[in-house]
């Protein structure tokens, strides 16, 4: 009988977006004490925000539901303008966790808005990221969803059209939608680099590569989460048999009938606690193997300077003039 084995993927997990954005939460909470306020989910993780809520942190829907004058923290994903401005009618003490990538993608969008193109913004439109990425030139963008979406759009002749991304797409998905816009539209432009990010990029590269010899695919990562739901697509593409799992508890042993290899990765807002326990419970299962497949190095961190270090700092300064 084959030897039963789990090949991880990596790189897996946290990206550097995520990292920077939890630990401006941990840090607000640590300076100025609870309640912090964060407008919308932090990272699109249910164990992420729980063990951030038990530390004094308070998830909000809409900057309006936070007091006047409190802590709040922007999501990962991005806000509009409106909601900056929202924010600032309401004197909010706002720490802007925005990943870069997405910063990215804002100023392209008030970039090309000034140059007076239309913007086709390609991902899902109920998605917070889309959500702000729209906000920053809604007269001069059009969400495309899909391929379907592509072929069915109309723009008039004088249209100067370019396409943005949001950033935790499929790279298939996103070529299918760009080849087609492409078709139709010649004079198609597109930003200077890719919008997708590289950590999405990598963790699909990396479960594709497990695809490719283990008979079924588990994907950590929760319902809501772009980056983790199109890894499950990504490696049901690759040809695996492939589920997303919000918890290790989700597994279910019939899928493990008759496999003997699984890989295993995890999205790019999703611990890496959920893996290990994963790796146990499949270990109990009869998956002793371990193997590892890698598909890139991750050496890039983003780094913040919170507002309180230049208070402390001027503070300071005035104290020895």
């Amino acid at each position: 009988m084959a030897e039963k084995k789990v090949i991880l993927a990596e790189p897996r997990g946290f990206c550097a977006g995520v990292r920077r954005a939890i630990s401006m939460v941990e840090q607000a909470l640590d300076h100025y004490g609870p309640p912090v306020y964060v407008r919308k989910e932090i990272v699109h993780n249910h164990h992420v925000i729980r063990a951030l809520e038990k530390r004094g942190a308070v998830f909000t829907s809409t900057e309006e539901e936070v007091p006047e004058g409190a802590v709040c923290v922007f999501s990962a994903h991005g806000v509009s303008p409106a909601v900056r401005g929202n924010a600032a009618a309401r004197e909010l003490q706002v720490l802007d966790a925005t990943c870069p990538l997405v910063s990215k993608v804002h100023q392209e969008a008030r970039r090309f808005a000034r140059d007076g193109r239309t913007i086709l913004l390609i991902g899902h439109s109920d998605h917070e990221e889309v959500e702000g990425t729209y906000g920053e030139a809604p007269a001069s963008t059009i969400v495309v969803e899909s391929v379907q979406d592509a072929e069915e759009l109309e723009l008039p002749p004088d249209a100067s059209p370019v396409y943005l991304t949001q950033t935790t797409l499929s790279l298939d998905e996103t070529a299918d939608i760009v080849g087609t816009l492409r078709d139709r539209f010649p004079a198609l432009a597109g930003p200077a680099s890719e919008d997708i990010c590289y950590a999405s990029q990598n963790r699909q590269n990396a479960v594709k590569k497990i695809a490719a010899h283990a008979e079924l695919v588990l994907v950590l990562g929760s319902a809501n989460s772009s980056n983790s739901v199109r890894m499950v697509e990504v490696a049901r593409g690759a040809g695996a048999d492939a589920h997303l799992l919000p918890n290790v508890e989700d597994l279910d042993p019939a899928w493990l009938t008759g496999v003997t290899s699984v890989g295993v990765s995890a999205g790019a807002s999703t611990p890496e606690f959920l893996v290990d326990r994963l790796v146990d419970r499949l270990v109990e299962h009869g998956y002793d193997g371990l193997e590892i497949e890698h598909a890139a190095t991750e050496n890039i961190t983003f780094t913040f300077r919170p507002a309180w270090h230049t208070e402390e700092a001027n503070i300071e300064e005035g104290a020895h003039a």
